[in-house]
């Protein structure tokens, strides 16, 4: 349940106050502090800039908003006093505060712990405060811990993460079917849970961090009414346990897992407590085995057919002087051989290349000794299990429903895509998973009498040299979803032109064999076996089931 335990925790905001929590929602909205009207206010540079953590151009843009050198529309003076104070580490005293966002609210603030008090007497913003816009087109606002660019110094070990690249690229590829149950295992300031309401009955959220589940609680009450919740009984909707990885839910299942969990390997040393941690990355163990160990536990918390999509870092082991292991090789390894999986590789990085990615995270370059002593750390750890790179990726785990053949899993894809995908991809992988199926159940003779169509996004590209009397590369181009290539023979080629539709699979073999002259069953079974590969990686569909 969503415990008032959540509601009032040290350094936090609180959320026991529903009534003060909905007259800042009310106070936001107006002042119009959304996405669209930031953008507006300070125009495409200073944005994007700001989107890149970059706070200079916004700042300045902001203060001469606010010093009257910017002629603008009524009300985004107010905007303007808003986003320097909660986005950009603006200060401001009682009577600017009241001035921005109404009579008492700075005291409604203090109250929350929202405001913190600076060197100079004023006051600055205790939290980053930044509008998201969920997918049922609702505008939230969503509270985290200040980042490395809006204050000095490494960031706290208790760390509440925002919005950032992972938790955007998690809810992009989430499926969003509508399900009973779900489950946001390590929810953080809740991102991936305000998603799940928009398509979940029910949402379970964990998180091994009480600060954590303090920011989520908020989060849900400053939002209630765009996400349709009741203040007062979030516990119609929403549940939140405090615990580490699966412990909080053993023993129950659900329909949706999802997860952006603590997987950046980090050395460990002798002694260090939980407190040396930083606990929104980290989650503990040794090497890549919590995102092992989650990978091998999480089909056991999947209802019959339920699925999970999360992300992952694995590493990829020296083998000899000069090479290593393909990089799926140990998270083949994790998967339980009865569950369906799917993992993409995006991303490898080198030791060094990724040690200095998460120590910049926290801002430790800011202690130059304690920055190189970190990063040795990090280098002897790497050598002392041979790794020799580190795998970046999403990973979709299915349970098997029921009545399918117990102790085989029909799906398991690992490949590596590294090149620009469609945003959000959660429809291709649906699309993906749905080919799949629907092949799985076909024989050779039930695809030869489907009836195939060139998907809409699909274009042919074909390159030959001056004079040359045919091409000597054909190739298949998707322009949507994970916008993969393919490389066609001439056969294919002419297989794809024909299908729109019209004539079987089975009919246009026969034609190219009769046309082309072939001789006994071989050419038409290879080409067939292309084109099971091109229906199920979406190139070709298969006929709409009525």
């Amino acid at each position: 349940m969503t415990s008032p335990a959540f509601s009032r925790v040290p350094k936090a905001p609180r959320s026991d106050d529903v009534e003060a929590v909905e007259a800042l929602a009310q106070a936001l909205a107006a002042v119009d502090f959304s996405a669209d009207a930031i953008a507006t206010l300070l125009g495409p540079g200073p944005s994007a800039a700001l989107e890149r953590d970059h706070l200079v151009p916004a700042r300045h843009r902001v203060r001469r908003v606010l010093a009257g050198e910017v002629a603008v529309r009524p009300g985004q003076r107010r905007l303007a006093g808003a986003v320097d104070l909660f986005m950009l580490g603006g200060a401001t005293s009682q009577e600017g505060a009241d001035a921005v966002l109404g009579q008492g609210a700075f005291e409604a603030l203090r109250a929350l712990n929202l405001l913190e008090e600076a060197a100079d007497g004023r006051w600055v913003a205790a939290v980053d405060l930044s509008p998201h816009a969920s997918d049922a087109g609702a505008e939230l606002w969503v509270a985290s811990d200040l980042g490395a660019h809006q204050r000095p110094g490494a960031l706290r070990r208790d760390h509440v993460l925002g919005i950032g690249r992972a938790s955007l690229t998690l809810a992009q590829f989430t499926e969003r079917r509508p399900v009973g149950s779900a489950l946001d295992l390590g929810t953080g300031c809740g991102v991936q849970l305000f998603h799940l309401l928009a398509h979940a009955r029910r949402v379970t959220a964990t998180d091994v961090s009480l600060r954590a589940l303090a920011f989520a609680r908020f989060n849900l009450v400053l939002n209630a009414g765009a996400l349709g919740l009741d203040p007062a009984r979030l516990e119609e909707r929403v549940e939140l346990l405090e615990g580490s990885l699966l412990e909080p839910v053993a023993g129950r299942e659900f329909d949706l897992v999802v997860s952006n969990p603590p997987f950046v390997i980090t050395p460990r040393r002798a002694g260090e407590a939980e407190g040396d941690r930083y606990t929104y990355r980290d989650g503990g163990l040794p090497g890549d085995q919590l995102i092992s160990a989650l990978l091998e536990g999480l089909p056991g918390v999947l209802a019959p057919g339920g699925r999970a999509q999360l992300l992952g870092n694995w590493e990829i082991h020296e083998t000899g002087p000069d090479t290593q292991e393909e990089w799926d090789v140990r998270p083949r390894g994790w998967i339980p051989a009865t569950a369906d999986a799917w993992v993409i590789q995006r991303e490898e990085l080198t030791p060094e290349d990724y040690a200095e990615t998460w120590l910049r995270d926290a801002s430790q370059q800011r202690d130059p000794e304690a920055f190189e002593a970190a990063s040795l750390d990090y280098a002897a750890d790497f050598a002392s299990r041979g790794v020799a790179g580190v795998g970046f990726g999403m990973i979709w785990l299915r349970r098997p429903a029921e009545g399918t053949v117990p102790g085989a899993a029909s799906l398991r894809r690992f490949e590596e895509i590294g090149h620009p995908v469609q945003q959000p991809l959660a429809p291709a992988v649906t699309a993906a998973v749905e080919a799949h199926d629907a092949l799985s159940r076909m024989d050779d003779a039930a695809l030869r009498a489907a009836h195939l169509t060139v998907a809409e996004d699909v274009t042919e590209e074909r390159h030959q040299r001056p004079g040359a009397e045919h091409p000597g590369v054909i190739l298949l181009r998707q322009g949507a979803g994970l916008r993969r290539t393919e490389l066609l023979s001439t056969e294919a080629a002419g297989f794809v032109s024909a299908c729109d539709g019209e004539l079987s699979a089975g009919q246009i073999l026969d034609a190219l064999g009769a046309l082309l002259g072939w001789e006994g069953e071989g050419p038409a079974s290879d080409l067939l076996l292309h084109i099971w590969r091109l229906a199920e990686h979406g190139f070709l569909e298969l006929p709409a089931r009525s």
